[in-house]
């Protein structure tokens, strides 16, 4: 048997060149904290010196404090008259003063000083409060109460700036010239701009406290990480990644980034070789599997140049559902895995993100069994997020750090899980786009009510429960080594539909009392029974049934010969040379699915002649089968393995015990 290991199209090795070359292309070219740390544990690295200057980011709790404490002070704002001031100072200077003639320098000096502050009334607005806004010439200052007068602080002052006559009452004659009565308010409440300031202030927090300048130690090795000092780590990774770029040699930076592309599309080509290297023989199917790698790597690295949080927000585990619709969980989970290595490598979180979407997508491969149609996909997003979040939740608690952006990253994430159900019908452009076939595909073709499928059941009953039967005895051999269940179950209903063109050639349609090839020659009818392999492609494609549908109708015979019909033959006297005429036109199995048909139909077919049930004789029966087609050089460039026919084989023997184990003799009831 041929055992593919390392492809031979050159298309192959085009794709990995365009992987590596437009993953050199986006990976980041800056800087990395590349840093492990948690509060409570030592620091492990070496003293750690800032190397630019950084402000202190604060914590969510500071920050949150500060909102609530600006949200509960409220700083009124006053608008400065002008026109009142100057009011009151031309009406002060027109009194008359009589006895405080000698005081009015000194009255109107206090005025002025007074009106350059402010007055205002003490009741208005919140004049409680330690300051107050003062819009002045279209410009608002922050002003201590302190520093302006109410009316009953500017009489004071009037009243200890003026001098009167000796035994007079100057306060009686302050009332009588008429001072006290001028001075009014000049500071006018403004209620509704009051509250617009007070909405903007609590919304705007500084997020920083202070800086850290460069060369400052932040960090010294074996030293605990306190609270103070993850919060210095936390504002020194923030600025390393928004601020820092590559200092060293651009050729060093290229060179890293080329060394970094070329282990991933390494790992990518080796996990093909090792799950199933017969994918290198499709063009169509590699090439599906590099588009996915590269559209989950361009969605990360674009997601960190632009945000990080995005990262939160892309359906990454819809990725593995992409591959799980037309490739077997063992390709699927490594190629998944490797796909992820970008964001892995190049976000500040890699980590973090990384085992989340791993456990997402597994999951998903898991529950998406289950919950794939309708309204059932919403299941299988709720349960994805649920892992993304109990994922996410066990990083919060394991490292203690709190950025306070919790609440938006876990929305981000429920939304990312409900686009994977929005973002899944994708699937079908990828079909069509791919030339491949889903495994929606599949179990479409495989309901039995479809045209071609119901035509066959009509004029080619017997064939159509042969095929039914070959297709439980092949589901149960694929699921036993891993196999494409849903494209084996596919193969095993269409492989003789070309038998309805001619069914009566076929012994299991033929009808009572009717002998199709009585008075044919061996040649005669070899050749009618060779032709239900072009008839069943001719029929195929007609249909439109996908290429790897029609490979199971070419390939269940190989090309293999009429053994009866070319025994006849010979016997009659025929040159044996004349084998082509009683020869398929074929071709030999290549993937695992095409050789379990082969198997399962030569088996079904044959195990009918059977006359005893005895276990012994299913396993010789079936070993005798499986080692002619193996002589016959049927499986030759088939990948299957020694071991995976080892099981196969073991499963056809207990399938064929339970279908054809001994039946009850029931007896007859006596008179």
């Amino acid at each position: 048997m041929k055992k593919s290991t390392l492809p031979t199209g050159r298309w192959v090795w085009i794709l990995l060149a365009g992987l590596f070359a437009v993953l050199l292309l986006i990976l980041p070219r800056t800087g990395k904290f590349n840093y492990d740390y948690r509060k409570g544990s030592p620091w492990t690295y070496d003293n750690l010196v800032a190397q630019f200057d950084f402000p202190i980011l604060k914590t969510a709790e500071e920050l949150q404090s500060e909102r609530d404490a600006a949200g509960g002070r409220m700083i009124p704002y006053y608008r400065y008259s002008e026109e009142t001031a100057q009011q009151v100072i031309r009406s002060a200077e027109a009194l008359s003063y009589g006895p405080l003639a000698a005081s009015k320098a000194r009255i109107m000096s206090a005025l002025s000083a007074i009106y350059e502050r402010g007055v205002m009334v003490e009741d208005s607005g919140g004049a409680t409060g330690e300051v107050i806004f003062i819009q002045r010439d279209k410009r608002a200052t922050r002003t201590p109460v302190s520093n302006v007068y109410s009316i009953a602080k500017a009489r004071a002052r009037v009243y200890s700036d003026a001098v009167g006559p000796a035994g007079s009452n100057l306060d009686s004659l302050l009332t009588a010239v008429g001072i006290y009565d001028l001075i009014v308010p000049n500071l006018v409440y403004d209620k509704e701009t009051t509250a617009l300031v007070h909405a903007q202030s609590a919304d705007y927090i500084s997020p920083t406290q202070g800086y850290v300048n460069a060369g400052q130690l932040i960090v010294s090795k074996g030293e605990l990480v306190t609270a103070e000092v993850q919060q210095l780590l936390d504002s020194y990774k923030a600025e390393y990644g928004q601020s820092v770029g590559y200092g060293g040699p651009r050729i060093l930076l290229w060179l890293g980034n080329a060394l970094i592309a070329l282990a991933i599309v390494l790992i990518f080509f080796l996990s093909v070789v090792y799950t199933n290297p017969a994918v290198f023989e499709d063009r169509n199917r590699f090439a599906y599997l590099v588009f996915i790698v590269l559209l989950t790597a361009v969605l990360s690295l674009l997601a960190i140049r632009v945000n990080g949080n995005l990262l939160y927000l892309i359906p990454f585990s819809l990725m593995a559902l992409y591959l799980l619709a037309f490739f077997s969980k063992r390709v699927v989970l490594p190629v998944y895995i490797i796909s992820l290595l970008p964001m892995l490598i190049s976000a500040q979180s890699g980590v973090e993100l990384f085992v989340m979407y791993l456990v997402a997508g597994v999951v998903a491969m898991l529950v998406f069994d289950y919950f794939n149609r309708g309204w059932k996909q919403f299941v299988t997003a709720l349960i994805v997020f649920a892992s993304l979040l109990l994922t996410f939740l066990g990083f919060r608690l394991l490292t203690g750090s709190y950025t306070g952006s919790e609440l938006e990253r876990g929305f981000f994430l429920f939304l990312g899980s409900m686009l994977s159900v929005a973002g899944y019908p994708l699937i079908y452009l990828f079909e069509k786009l791919f030339g491949l076939v889903s495994n929606s595909r599949l179990e479409e073709l495989s309901d039995t009510d479809n045209k071609l499928l119901v035509e066959l059941a009509q004029k080619a009953p017997g064939t159509f429960q042969h095929s039914l039967q070959v297709m439980n005895m092949a589901d149960a051999a694929a699921a036993s080594i891993g196999a494409n269940v849903a494209l084996v179950r596919a193969g095993s209903l269409y492989h003789d539909i070309g038998k309805t063109v001619n069914p009566q050639c076929f012994v299991e349609n033929e009808a009572m009392g009717t002998r199709f090839h009585a008075g044919l020659t061996a040649k005669e009818s070899a050749r009618e029974i060779l032709k239900h392999v072009p008839d069943g492609v001719a029929l195929a494609r007609r249909a439109n049934l996908p290429e790897i549908i029609v490979d199971f109708i070419r390939s269940h015979h190989g090309v293999s010969c009429t053994g009866y019909f070319y025994n006849k033959f010979v016997n009659e006297g025929g040159d044996p040379a004349e084998k082509g005429d009683f020869t398929y036109d074929g071709m030999k199995p290549r993937t695992r699915e095409q050789c379990i048909v082969m198997l399962c139909d030569s088996i079904e077919a044959a195990s009918r002649t059977l006359t005893d049930n005895k276990p012994e004789t299913f396993d010789a029966f079936v070993e005798r089968m499986v080692q002619a087609k193996m002589d016959d050089g049927q499986l030759d460039d088939c990948e299957i393995s020694l071991k995976e026919l080892g099981t196969i084989k073991s499963v056809l023997k207990s399938y064929l015990s339970r279908l054809y184990h001994d039946r009850i003799v029931y007896p007859k009831r006596e008179k």
